[in-house]
């Protein structure tokens, strides 16, 4: 169902506003009032909570429900760091670039060095919304997958902001040829890899001892293309009082002549990187998301049931 002109705007000048109050801050306060502002909110978030409390006790089985419910909130925080962080990505300051400390930028150097492209890949751990814009910050712009808000005067501002210092933003949807261009231009993609995808659109791999579709979209690109795989994170380190962009060495890319299974075991790999990063930074991961939505055929719904069918067991 398509959205009034009215409701276009009224959601526009909200989220204007949002974004120009934090804008107007230190970068320091906008992270603080954004993270106090995301922990009150979580406390009506109802359905959100639901999600998260679901998936951490898929996740953390043995871990206290009190400790779990803890940690949420926390996550909560992360979210609203988070978009105080994003707030400043527009201003001409030099602020941001003092938050951030990069380990690793060397791997991503070496691997365009090769030209035969570079994925980055990621999850929605830390700041995932940093990682793409602070490598651009550092003189690596990229081109990466998002998906396009139903509010096209709200895409628009967003995607202002993230493309302001050189990175550039593909709609997911119409990706295929785009994304092969790229690479086989030698030229650095970016890509999200931890979200539930339809099955249509990826295959089932373990994530936290559990089946969970994940898009296959990285392996096949990366098989066809001989283009460099690597991880880029950017979580909040609380010791440093900084944000760590790490870019990590490019993953071990085996070609068997099985094209599926080289693809489920890329897949696989890349999966654990993420699952290893979200276990580093439970408070920082986007619990709130159905990651185990999609089913293998047979199992039953894990969200929707005030039963929650038996889950394969831990290892």
């Amino acid at each position: 169902m398509s959205k009034s002109k009215l409701q276009i705007e009224l959601e526009y000048v909200a989220a204007r506003f949002v974004l120009a109050v934090f804008a107007s801050l230190p970068v320091r306060v906008a992270m603080s009032a954004g993270a106090g502002l995301a922990v009150c909110f979580s406390w009506f978030a109802g359905r959100l909570l639901r999600t998260g409390e679901r998936n951490l006790e898929i996740a953390f089985p043995g871990m206290p429900i009190g400790e779990r419910r803890r940690l949420l909130h926390r996550a909560f925080s992360n979210l609203g760091r988070l978009l105080g962080v994003f707030s400043q990505f527009s201003n001409d300051s030099q602020r941001l670039p003092e938050l951030i400390v990069c380990e690793g930028l060397d791997h991503l150097k070496n691997a365009q060095t090769a030209g035969r492209g570079v994925i980055l890949f990621t999850g929605h751990v830390g700041a995932w919304e940093l990682s793409s814009f602070a490598l651009s910050l550092f003189g690596h712009p990229l081109s990466f997958l998002v998906r396009r808000i139903d509010n096209p005067k709200i895409e628009a501002m967003i995607n202002r902001a993230r493309t302001c210092r050189g990175n550039r933003t593909i709609d997911k949807r119409s990706a295929a040829r785009e994304m092969l261009e790229i690479l086989r231009q030698g030229e650095t993609l970016g890509i999200l890899v931890d979200l539930n995808t339809l099955d249509r659109e990826g295959i089932f791999v373990d994530f936290f001892n559990q089946p969970a579709s994940t898009t296959f979209m990285v392996a096949k690109l990366a098989l066809r293309t001989g283009a460099a795989v690597l991880p880029v994170f950017a979580p909040w380190d609380k010791a440093r009082g900084r944000f760590l962009l790490k870019v990590d060495p490019p993953l071990s890319i085996e070609r068997t002549g099985n094209d599926d299974e080289d693809v489920r075991r890329l897949t696989q790999q890349y999966t654990r990187i993420v699952e290893d990063y979200v276990r580093r930074y439970p408070d920082q991961w986007l619990w709130i998301h159905r990651r185990w939505k999609t089913r293998p055929p047979g199992e039953p719904e894990i969200y929707s049931r005030p039963q929650h069918g038996k889950l394969k067991s831990e290892n």
